[in-house]
């Protein structure tokens, strides 16, 4: 955790990795280059998705030359994860992803190409950082219906690669749809109307999603996040079994008995572009979305 470190630490923390932040500019050219596409980035269009995996390792290996595809079948035909990873010197792992399909005939720039984006973007940042732990950046396929909650999910393959290659993980970090924001009253919802009184009734905050007994790492995370991260920050714990929390694919992750989190805008409680078309990068918070990415990127470096 950050106030731990010694203070050498930090002064070299704050001197370096802290000048870094992410830029809004590359955001947009990033989401118009993945979502305003001739086809869509479905299940179906695998030579879409095949063009989606090609740009974000074209953009990864500018940054690392550790970089790779996870190839994997499912009905015939061959599915991609992409992998950048920085901090190869380390065996202890963190595993931050996100998915780059989306749900039907749309653009899904917050779902989920925002996310994909905060891995691009995170992957620039990286570039060079002294870091404590080894870290992937995983851009999965296959995270949207029909597929979600199976086993060919891009999640799940990466996953189950980890427990059968015995990899040591520190712990996973979602990144589910972190671009849409709001400051009108009654924006955002929730699965219990009595969290309202506790959260407020406008959507202006990102939100850390960790289960009921969550591990060390999720407790870390969360807790540096809240505590350095330039944006508003809400850290919600419940089970899964009573609350919709496992909507994404660090649902895999705890499926295997890894520490992971979600961080997300909570989609469809605040969001009603959600798997619509209307879901556009012209409906995002770029500032906003700007300051998530760059308090993950804080907690990676210090952590």
């Amino acid at each position: 955790m950050i106030y731990k470190l010694p203070f050498l630490v930090l002064f070299v923390f704050s001197i370096g990795a802290a000048q870094q932040q992410s830029n809004t500019s590359i955001i947009k050219k990033h989401l118009k280059a993945i979502t305003k596409t001739t086809t869509y980035r479905n299940h179906l269009n695998t030579a879409q998705l095949n063009k989606t995996a090609d740009y974000i390792k074209s953009e990864f290996i500018k940054y690392t030359k550790e970089v790779s595809f996870q190839e994997f079948k499912v009905e015939g035909k061959t599915y991609k994860n992409v992998i950048a990873s920085f901090g190869t010197e380390h065996k202890k792992s963190i595993i931050v992803g996100a998915h780059y399909d989306v749900c039907g005939d749309q653009e899904g720039a917050d779902d989920n190409a925002s996310g994909v984006v905060g891995l691009l973007e995170l992957s620039r940042l990286l570039k060079g950082i002294k870091l404590n732990y080894r870290i992937d950046l995983v851009a999965y396929s296959l995270e949207e219906p029909p597929y979600f909650r199976t086993e060919n999910m891009g999640s799940y393959i990466h996953a189950k690669h980890l427990v059968d290659h015995k990899v040591d993980v520190y712990g996973m970090v979602s990144l589910e749809m972190i671009g849409y924001f709001s400051n009108k009253e009654q924006s955002q919802l929730y699965p219990d109307p009595r969290l309202g009184l506790l959260y407020g009734n406008k959507g202006d905050f990102i939100t850390v999603v960790n289960k009921s007994g969550k591990k060390q790492f999720a407790t870390d995370f969360s807790n540096a996040f809240k505590r350095s991260a330039p944006i508003k920050t809400v850290v919600f714990e419940s089970d899964p079994s009573k609350q919709p929390i496992d909507f994404s694919d660090h649902l895999n992750y705890w499926e295997f008995g890894f520490s992971a989190v979600m961080i997300t805008d909570t989609a469809f409680l605040r969001n009603k572009n959600y798997h619509k078309k209307t879901d556009t990068m012209e409906t995002l918070d770029l500032q906003s979305m700007s300051k998530v990415i760059d308090g993950v990127f804080k907690v990676l470096v210090s952590i």
